[in-house]
């Protein structure tokens, strides 16, 4: 029986080790890395209320002339 030759496998594992290495470089590489958000203005928006939308008797009694 003859005898398995190891001689090459030391040689065999580090050069795949390598390839392997090159090769996760190259794609992490391409890959985009977003920026960090810068913040943003925020503009508030105000929402009418419904009574201030709404001309009532009231309103309407204070514009009247005073005379």
């Amino acid at each position: 029986m003859p005898q398995l030759d190891t001689s090459t496998w030391f040689n065999m594992i580090l050069f795949s080790l390598i390839t392997l290495f090159i090769i996760f470089q190259l794609k992490f590489s391409k890959f985009n890395f977003y920026t960090t958000p810068l913040s943003k203005t925020i503009y508030m928006t105000k929402k009418p209320n419904p009574w201030e939308s709404k001309w009532t008797k009231i309103y309407y009694l204070l514009l009247l002339p005073m005379h």
